[in-house]
């Protein structure tokens, strides 16, 4: 069962996203792809639409999907599993409204996920860049609340799967 748990993530960094637009169906199968490793983050053409809709991402140019929106939507997919949709949204404002640009924002954020994965997976000492203000310390307990949920999500999934098989068996 200790196989279910780990997990191995290592996400583009902002310089690494296309820099050609994508197109939606594109850019909800590159997402996924690069998210693969948390099971439970998808992303769909109706989800990104409906952020378009409530403007928590950009609306594409001439149906293309740039870097930023593509930065945008990873963390939103990212998040959704641990914030609501409120919270989500103030988020997403905070990093619009912030000094940061949004490849700093992204790369941060990135880099936040990766150690925490680390820590928790892979029990590895904790490697955190550096909080400085609120909103770093925002995106590092978040980055803690996804990987953590991700760790629960894959415990009570191969719980389940153990008594699966359990039950085909006959063993009670």
């Amino acid at each position: 069962m200790e196989q279910a748990h780990e997990l191995v993530l290592h996400l583009p960094r902002y310089a690494e996203l296309p820099a050609l637009g994508l197109y939606l169906e594109q850019t909800t199968d590159y997402l996924n792809e690069q998210l693969a490793s948390l099971e439970d983050v998808r992303l769909t053409s109706a989800m990104v639409s409906n952020y378009v809709k409530h403007h928590l991402i950009e609306r594409p140019v001439k149906k293309l999907y740039g870097q930023e929106q593509l930065a945008d939507l990873a963390f939103i997919a990212v998040a959704k599993n641990v914030l609501p949709l409120a919270d989500l949204r103030v988020a997403v404002r905070i990093q619009q409204n912030s000094r940061f640009s949004r490849a700093e924002a992204y790369d941060y954020f990135c880099q936040e996920l990766e150690a925490a994965v680390q820590v928790v997976f892979a029990g590895q000492p904790a490697s955190f860049p550096n909080v400085r203000t609120d909103q770093q310390k925002m995106l590092h307990h978040l980055a803690l609340a996804i990987v953590y949920k991700a760790s629960v999500d894959r415990f009570f999934a191969a719980t389940a799967e153990l008594q699966d098989e359990e039950g085909e068996n006959g063993v009670h």
